[in-house]
């Protein structure tokens, strides 16, 4: 079964500052898109890139990309929001399933990332691939063990702490087969009550919506951390400079 990265890049990065929308930064001399787009598309067990940006950065981002990565089929726009640029893609590979009408194409494994985790390793990549290749398995999260204690907070008053060593910090790429975090898009876009739940990635989605669709881990990576302000970049500016692990 084919697999089809998608890489989230429809935000605008507020919190990193600058004039410059977050995924177009630069990082070691390339942007932060580039990087997981170059990423992806060496990865062997990829077999397509879809970028999803903002309506208005599409032309820039094609230019950034120059052509020069064989794998990207789209560039498209993404939604108001993170679900909404997931959906974006969805679509799209879902009308790509009906045009073409094969079998092969009606079903495929889908890795969504995350633009802001430039430093994403062919070892998560590779294992994402392999985990989503079992019968068994149709929806995987990239997870890292948390050193810190965490607490429930409620109006500036710690409320519970739950045991560590059943807390873990996501990352992406989080991976999918088609059908599955299609139909759990599907039933939060139809549901009276989604106002009062806020998703942060799909993961969260398809654990509210499809129960009984275990979320399978597959183990991240310090190095594969989020840029979110401009401490972030210079921390992966050093993580750069180490070698990439295998």
């Amino acid at each position: 079964m084919r697999t089809v990265a998608v890489v989230l890049a429809g935000g605008s990065g507020v919190r990193l500052g600058g004039n410059t929308p977050k995924q177009l930064q630069l990082l070691a001399g390339r942007t932060l898109l580039e990087h997981c787009v170059a990423t992806f598309d060496a990865a062997p067990g990829i077999d397509e890139i879809i970028v999803v940006m903002p309506a208005d950065l599409i032309d820039t981002a094609r230019q950034v990309l120059d052509a020069q990565y064989g794998k990207v089929s789209h560039i498209i726009p993404g939604g108001i929001d993170r679900p909404g640029s997931t959906r974006q893609a969805i679509d799209l590979l879902t009308r790509m399933a009906t045009d073409d009408g094969s079998q092969r194409q009606a079903e495929c494994n889908v890795l969504l990332h995350d633009a802001a985790r430039p430093l994403v390793d062919q070892r998560i990549i590779a294992e994402c691939v392999t985990c989503l290749s079992r019968a068994e398995c149709q929806a995987i999260g990239v997870v890292v063990p948390t050193a810190d204690t965490i607490d429930e907070v409620t109006d500036g008053v710690m409320t519970s702490i739950p045991p560590r060593e059943t807390l873990g910090r996501c990352q992406t790429p989080q991976g999918f087969r088609l059908s599955v975090i299609r139909r759990a898009h599907e039933l939060a876009v139809a549901d009276p009550r989604a106002a009062a739940f806020t998703p942060t990635d799909d993961c969260g989605i398809v654990l509210r919506y499809l129960p009984d669709v275990p979320v399978h881990i597959v183990p991240g990576s310090e190095r594969n951390r989020k840029i979110t302000y401009p401490g972030d970049l210079r921390i992966a500016e050093a993580a750069l400079a180490d070698p990439e692990p295998s």
